[in-house]
């Protein structure tokens, strides 16, 4: 006798808004904890759904990471403001994806230390990082067609402001987002190389066919407001451009940069820990072999610091935030320049 796999049980997460009925409706996705602190908790995530009549079915998230908050305040603002009678079809608004991250301001869950984008696809009977995880991949991507999901550098990193695509086997499927990503309307576009795809949001989506976008959009564990406007005129025209919201993309008047990451030798990582002096900055070119940061030994003086060199010409297009720096840290990426759009 063969033994026969369990049952995939169902999302222990509950919902509180009905997401087949019209109107706006704001409630929580419910995840049941038990901690030191509260014997019958819960994990309470934020969702606003908007929905009217027949048509497409965007997700927008932000607070995958806890400290990234250009995502996270354009949606909390948004939901507050987008209308029934605005939208054709269904919107659903997650501003704090990873709760516990958000409300502990860092990167990974509070409650368990997860990355939610290191946790997908998830598990029914995982961590609470996973068990939202899965709630996602299980429930809420298969009802969407098209989904943002709003990044930024968090406290270690600062970023270029771009959305971004992916390579996908399905060409008309990656043009779409290439499209959506190019409509987000930043300043710069992306097709980006991920150096861990395989547990991250973005490929959960993509596995089921649908259509996704992913932002960077500053960084140093804050917001601004050039990087706010950028992030709320994006989130509308993203609506706009798959049909949710009626009007006109909204591009730049500056021209957009269309960029590309082809492998990892676009990620530069330091091999020493110290203090990192970076020599150019966010935005400059920068060509294969020329000298672009240095780190120095804190542990002695007398010492000469350690050269680090573009691997390939380029843009930087991210760098590390804080100046120190460990063995293994990403202090720098460049991207290809491929285009040079509205110029």
């Amino acid at each position: 006798m063969t033994d026969q796999p369990s049952p995939v049980r169902p999302s222990p997460v509950s919902a509180t808004v009905d997401f087949d009925a019209d109107g706006v409706q704001h409630g929580f996705l419910k995840l049941p904890i038990s901690t030191d602190e509260s014997a019958w908790g819960a994990v309470m995530i934020p969702v606003t759904v908007v929905r009217n009549g027949e048509g497409p079915t965007a997700l927008l998230t932000g607070g995958n990471h806890g400290d990234e908050y250009e995502g996270i305040t354009s949606l909390l603002k948004l939901s507050s403001t987008l209308k029934a009678e605005d939208v054709t079809g269904r919107v659903i608004i997650v501003p704090c994806m990873n709760t516990p991250a958000v409300m502990a301001g860092k990167r990974t869950s509070g409650l368990d230390g997860g990355n939610m984008n290191r946790s997908f696809p998830g598990d029914p009977n995982g961590s609470a990082t996973a068990q939202i995880a899965d709630y996602f991949t299980r429930v809420l991507v298969p009802m969407s067609d098209v989904v943002l999901d709003l990044h930024s550098g968090g406290r270690t990193l600062d970023i270029l402001p771009f959305a971004a695509s992916h390579v996908l086997d399905d060409k008309n499927q990656q043009q779409a987002a290439l499209d959506g990503a190019k409509a987000f309307g930043a300043p710069y576009a992306m097709v980006m190389f991920e150096l861990d795809a395989e547990k991250l949001f973005d490929t959960a989506c993509e596995r089921q066919g649908k259509v996704f976008v992913a932002t960077e959009l500053g960084g140093g564990g804050t917001s601004t407001p050039a990087s706010m406007a950028i992030t709320e005129r994006g989130v509308r025209n993203f609506l706009i451009h798959y049909g949710l919201v009626a009007g006109k993309v909204d591009m730049p008047e500056s021209e957009q940069v269309y960029l590309d990451m082809p492998d990892a030798s676009c990620y530069v990582q330091s091999q020493h820990s110290g203090v990192l002096e970076l020599l150019v900055a966010l935005g400059d070119e920068v060509k294969k072999g020329q000298t672009i940061a240095y780190v120095y030994d804190m542990t002695r003086s007398g010492t000469e610091p350690v050269a680090y060199r573009a691997e390939r010409d380029g843009v930087l297009m991210a760098r590390r935030a804080p100046a120190l720096i460990h063995m293994g840290d990403t202090l720098a990426v460049i991207a290809d320049v491929v285009e040079r759009l509205n110029a």
